[in-house]
């Protein structure tokens, strides 16, 4: 499968400006980047004949405070989720404890843990 690298950049006026690395004379822009890449997609169907059987990568260039910014949130984003994941480990073998083991009432164990006992119920039927 053919990869093609889509740049998109903002001119002085606002407007997503598009162009594909690979193929000189393409390009393209949008007042969004949804409407860039649409525009960019039916502007490489003008140059090659299978653009169905493509791969696009999307490189978006911010200036680097905004890059450095972005990243941060990815990396924040994707600590979160793990950590998220973890929690949701430890709940389940929190609640088990709670309502299996020490045979306490669903509501009690939504008590204890801060939760409504419908999420104390699905956290059961997870298990």
């Amino acid at each position: 499968m053919k990869r093609y690298t889509i740049v998109y950049e903002r001119d002085e006026d606002g407007w997503w400006v598009a162009s594909v690395k690979q193929i000189a004379g393409c390009h393209t822009q949008g007042r969004s980047v949804v409407q860039a890449r649409k525009r960019i997609k039916e502007a490489i169907a003008l140059f090659i004949d299978d653009s169905r059987n493509v791969e696009f990568v999307d490189q978006i260039l911010l200036p680097a405070y905004a890059k450095k910014a972005v990243d941060q949130y990815n990396s924040a984003r994707a600590k979160a989720s793990l950590e998220k994941e973890r929690v949701q480990k430890i709940a389940h073998g929190t609640v088990s404890l709670l309502a299996e083991k020490l045979k306490l009432s669903v509501r009690d164990v939504g008590e204890i843990l801060g939760l409504s006992h419908q999420r104390i119920h699905q956290l059961i039927e997870e298990s």
